[in-house]
């Protein structure tokens, strides 16, 4: 290879390369340009090694060439300037994009649980199936308040939290069995249709509402996220479309990594309600208001700004390439 004539027919794209990798911001057409630029440069430092060997013509060519790869790879980018991109974009995506499934977990608790209140509420053998009447009324009037304010509210806080999460982090593990979150669901449905069946025959029920609502609009909110988190990724390898199954889980997977971030944020928030708020002397009325604003704030976030994110291109994957590439073209 004539290396001279070589580098005066190539250098001037060589040249080009080097100055779209050193602008600080590119349009589609430059980035397009720019990876046209990348492929070609590629092969031509791959053809001089080849024929020259190792050449102060080549060992430029390569700087060059790493500085224009680190453009479309993302690399190098700073931790925590991410940080708001994933609080403004990433994370609100996610969330969107498992709204309809969030409602249909959430339709299906509150029936089994309503369904089974009445069940107890309406047929006294099964009331008294749950103990005998003592052990009812001691549970109904002390035990399930008490349990709110029986240890130190940090740490109470903080257990609940941990519990939760760990629920939470379950249902979006196991998902992809099918299996899990059913159970996990039907549980909870189970746990909460009990106690409400059995408060509300006692005369109770305004008692449970009072206690569980502050802390339990949200709390339960985050499970049905996390478990609809898990079935997505179960419906992702029974239909993954046009994708291969590897495919699906993975890129969904990821995204819903995403999710379980969220809700380990949004469960420590339910659980600094649950013992601060719960069990304090503020009026009913302040303490419930306290949780509806939680939730609405949760919705809001989700379906507001999840939406904006998601008109936006975003698609909640934590991954680095394909947010790499939108930030080389957006600069």
């Amino acid at each position: 290879m004539d290396l001279d004539a070589y580098m005066a027919a190539r250098s001037a794209d060589w040249d080009k390369l080097s100055r779209l990798a050193a602008r600080r911001r590119l349009d589609g057409r430059d980035a397009d340009e720019l990876i046209d630029l990348y492929q070609s440069g590629a092969a031509d430092l791959s053809a001089i090694q080849t024929s020259a060997g190792s050449t102060a013509v080549g060992d430029r060519l390569s700087v060059t060439l790493a500085t224009a790869r680190l453009r479309f790879t993302g690399a190098g980018t700073n931790l925590f300037s991410q940080i708001p991109r994933f609080f403004v974009l990433q994370l609100p995506a996610a969330l969107y994009r498992i709204r309809w499934i969030v409602l249909a977990v959430a339709v299906f608790t509150i029936v089994v649980s309503t369904l089974y209140a009445f069940w107890i509420t309406g047929n006294p053998e099964v009331l008294r199936n749950l103990g005998d009447d003592a052990a009812l009324k001691q549970y109904v009037n002390h035990e399930f308040v008490d349990y709110y304010s029986n240890n130190p509210a940090a740490s109470f806080a903080g257990q609940v939290w941990t519990n939760n999460a760990w629920i939470a982090a379950q249902c979006i593990a196991f998902g992809i069995t099918g299996l899990w979150v059913p159970y996990v669901l039907v549980q909870n449905a189970v746990g909460v249709g009990t106690a409400a069946g059995v408060m509300f025959a006692y005369g109770r029920g305004d008692v449970m509402f009072a206690y569980i609502l502050p802390h339990g609009l949200l709390e339960l909110t985050s499970v049905f996220v996390a478990a609809a988190a898990g079935l997505r990724i179960f419906w992702a390898w029974i239909a993954p479309g046009a994708r291969t199954r590897g495919q699906a889980l993975a890129e969904d997977g990821r995204a819903l990594f995403t999710v379980a971030v969220g809700c380990a944020i949004s469960l420590f928030v339910s659980g600094l309600i649950e013992g601060f708020v719960t069990p304090s002397a503020l009026p009913v009325w302040a303490k419930i208001a306290i949780g509806v604003l939680a939730l609405a704030a949760f919705l809001f976030y989700m379906l507001v700004v999840g939406r904006r994110a998601v008109r936006a291109g975003e698609t909640g994957d934590l991954t680095e390439f394909e947010a790499g590439d939108r930030r080389v073209i957006a600069g």
